[in-house]
Parts: structure tokens; C-alpha cells; sequence
């Protein structure tokens, strides 16, 4: 695997890679040789932040955790790492019983079949549909505001494109549109 350290507001010392690299280590057996691991660390006030995202073939594995140790937000972010892995094999097998295209998808996770669990599906329980008004961003922001929703999907004024405004933890807001 190949490891990417990048630290905002604080400098990543050689020792915080090195343990780093060693507690990801218990994913190299999940994971493909040729990952590669984007770690970013992140001190606000008096917690670190640590966020890992491991792009994979067609999904994107993400921990973020917050801590005042950094050791703890390493071992809580390849716990997480770890379920998700596990998860994602699981969902996949279960779906290549209905589809042969998911194949080569499966054989890209390494997690063993001893620790996947067949019971997680996704069942969807509602559906909702509705129009979608053209409008900016910044009127989109105040009708998420005034339905109290954490995100809005609206279609955009100027490009005439689905996009969504969602309200981020940090209390501001983002905008997604596509590519």
C-alpha cells in the first residue's frame, strides 16, 4: 500500500507516519497491494482529527475521527476502515448472486470469508418524489433552511444541472453538482 500524509494546521512528524503506517498495516491484508491510503491529520483547539479515504475500484473507504490522542484516532479509524471493508464484501457477494457484473469487484476486496456477515441488506422504506424548481445555490440553502432538512436537491438556475446544497458538521454549507 502507499501511504499520502498531509496535516493542516500541524506538522506530520516522521514518528506520527511511522505509527500510522504501522496501525493501517492491519489493512494491507483487507486491501489490494496497489492502494493507496490518503491520511490527513488536523488539530482544531485541543482535538486531533484524523481522516483516512482509500479510493478502491468503484466505491471510496472514508473514516474521520476526532480525539484528543492521536493513537486513539488511529485505532478508531482502522476499526472503522475494517467494518466497512468487511461490510462492502459482504453487500457484494450478496449481490452477485443477482448479477454476474459485480465480480470483478468482489475479487478486488481480500477480506476473508470467515469474518463477512450475510445479514447486512439495504432494504429502502420509502420512496419520495417532487419537483424540482429551478433556483441558485444560495436559494436552494434558505429553502433547506426553512424545511429545517440537512440537504436540498434542486436544479440549478444557471446550468440547468441536479445539484444538492447539504449543511456540513462544521455548520457551513456545501454545494455538489455533477461532473
Amino acid at each position: 500500500m502507499r501511504y499520502v500524509f498531509t496535516g493542516k494546521n500541524m506538522s506530520v512528524t516522521e514518528g506520527i507516519k511511522e505509527r500510522a503506517t504501522s496501525k493501517l498495516g492491519r489493512l494491507e491484508k483487507l486491501l489490494p497491494d496497489n492502494a493507496e491510503v490518503y491520511v490527513t491529520f488536523s488539530e482544531h483547539k485541543h482535538l486531533t482529527k484524523m481522516e483516512v479515504t482509500v479510493p478502491m475500484h468503484k466505491r471510496t473507504l472514508r473514516a474521520e475521527v476526532s480525539d484528543e490522542d492521536v493513537a486513539n484516532c488511529m485505532d478508531q479509524a482502522v476499526d472503522i476502515l475494517e467494518r466497512q471493508v468487511v461490510k462492502y464484501k459482504s453487500r457484494l457477494r450478496d449481490r452477485r448472486r443477482r448479477a454476474v457484473a459485480t465480480t470483478d469487484e468482489l475479487t478486488f476486496i481480500n477480506a476473508p470469508e470467515a469474518e463477512v456477515d450475510s445479514s447486512t441488506e439495504i432494504i429502502i422504506t420509502r420512496t419520495k418524489k417532487f419537483a424540482l424548481k429551478p433556483m441558485d445555490a444560495q436559494e436552494a440553502v434558505m429553502e433547506m433552511e426553512l424545511l429545517n432538512h440537512s440537504f436540498y436537491v434542486f436544479r440549478n438556475s444557471w446550468t440547468d444541472e441536479i445539484n444538492v446544497v447539504y449543511k456540513r458538521n462544521d455548520g457551513e454549507y456545501g454545494l455538489i453538482e455533477p461532473q
